[in-house]
């Protein structure tokens, strides 16, 4: 390890040089991880990491201003980035396209990791076959008021849904309150087949936990369920890879486990610490993933069984905008668009404070904070859904608490 003129060290790995900027910056205050720590604890899991992550075009989420900032999304990678970062061209639907990073290397995370990349955001295709996903993601995402026992129930049925068609899943945290199960395929269907067979995966998923789970579109109508995420499977997402270090107080890792695990373990348990201890003792709970690829015939077959699935919404307008998305059956009113969460929530507050007796009524599930995917970072919408509000009671749209426009300055018809 060489000083820099400044601040900054160099690390020699595998024989590439990576330099670290501001290596002593606090990055999580509370367990007093720094910069370096970060570049270490990756350089320590790269197995693992690589194997979620490696050979994938990624795209950069950084957090340039701390872990309570918002992080700005980089498709492009860096025109000065070093020999050892591959790339790959994607092109979407929409006409544009981008040239993304794809680490191959212990060295790769590292020089992310000094980007201020907290988390590894891969898609779900090889830098050898953009077309052709190797992987369906299933992302079990719960609704306020749901606790962790009932998204581990989700999980087993979804397995059980799996197995019946052949395919063998592997789960892990995914960092925050929800699951992740990830499954290799055979790189023989497009992204349209593999969405339309995770959509057909959640409905089978919802038909047999009626109330436990939801595989619906539309937010307000999931109630207090686990959400069978199969939109993550559209060619533009991406989804925190294993061993993926989140932006939360406690750096809580996206741990892969054993499926004997999911009932006595909590995600909380794997942070940054307890994980580097996890894998030196144990290894890889996903060792074997890149063994069992596996066909989505069954599930193919599946979907014509069930018919056509829920459609998807057009245009980007709200409910009954005129733009061709449907409207909503359920009483809903939206009380803030904001740069970030902390003031759409503050937003959500105010609201609170003059309507206390419409909040009486409210479930956990009929307030909707809504992360939106702007061109390059988030911004917040929160609506609440008046359902369990007696009708008199029930209070009119009104001016937005906060009222954010993320398209502020941009042409229009964006």
């Amino acid at each position: 390890m060489a000083s820099a003129k400044d601040d900054a060290v160099t690390l020699d790995i595998d024989g590439h040089e990576v330099r670290v900027s501001h290596p002593g910056k606090v990055v999580f205050p509370a367990p007093g991880l720094t910069k370096l720590d970060l570049v270490e604890y990756y350089l320590a899991v790269a197995e693992g990491a690589l194997r979620g992550a490696g050979d994938r075009p990624m795209v950069l989420k950084r957090f340039v201003k701390g872990i309570d900032k918002e992080p700005f999304f980089q498709k492009r990678v860096p025109e000065n980035h070093p020999d050892f970062i591959h790339t790959a061209t994607l092109r979407y639907a929409s006409g544009t396209s981008a040239e993304e990073a794809v680490v191959q290397d212990a060295a790769g995370l590292a020089w992310i990791a000094n980007l201020g990349c907290l988390d590894l955001n891969p898609h779900a295709v090889r830098a050898g076959d953009l077309d052709h996903p190797d992987e369906l993601r299933i992302d079990l995402d719960p609704m306020p008021g749901v606790d962790w026992q009932q998204i581990v129930d989700v999980a087993f049925v979804a397995r059980d849904v799996l197995t019946d068609v052949g395919l063998v899943g592997w789960p892990k945290t995914s960092g925050s309150r929800g699951i992740h199960i990830l499954v290799r395929l055979h790189p023989e269907w497009d992204f349209a087949a593999v969405r339309l067979a995770a959509q057909t995966l959640a409905r089978d998923v919802e038909n047999r936990t009626p109330g436990l789970a939801s595989a619906h579109w539309w937010k307000e109508e999931r109630g207090e369920s686990v959400f069978v995420d199969f939109n993550q499977n559209a060619k533009d997402r991406t989804v925190a890879s294993a061993y993926s270090v989140r932006a939360l107080p406690d750096a809580r890792v996206s741990t892969p486990l054993e499926w004997d695990e999911l009932r006595t373990r909590r995600p909380e348990e794997f942070t940054v610490p307890t994980v580097l201890v996890r894998v030196a003792e144990r290894g890889d709970a996903h060792a074997g993933i890149d063994d069992a690829p596996g066909s989505l015939a069954a599930l193919l077959t599946l979907a014509e069984e069930l018919g056509p699935p829920e459609r998807a919404p057009r245009g980007a307008g709200g409910a009954g905008s005129g733009d061709g998305r449907r409207t909503s059956t359920m009483p809903l009113i939206e009380i803030a668009r904001a740069a970030t969460k902390q003031e759409a929530l503050a937003g959500l507050d105010a609201w609170k404070a003059r309507h206390p007796g419409v909040v009486a009524h409210l479930s956990p599930a009929d307030v909707l904070v809504d992360g939106m995917r702007g061109s390059s970072s988030l911004w917040y919408r929160i609506r609440v859904n008046l359902q369990h509000v007696p009708e008199a009671d029930r209070p009119q749209q009104g001016p937005l608490e906060v009222d954010y426009d993320p398209w502020a300055g941009r042409a229009a018809g964006r």
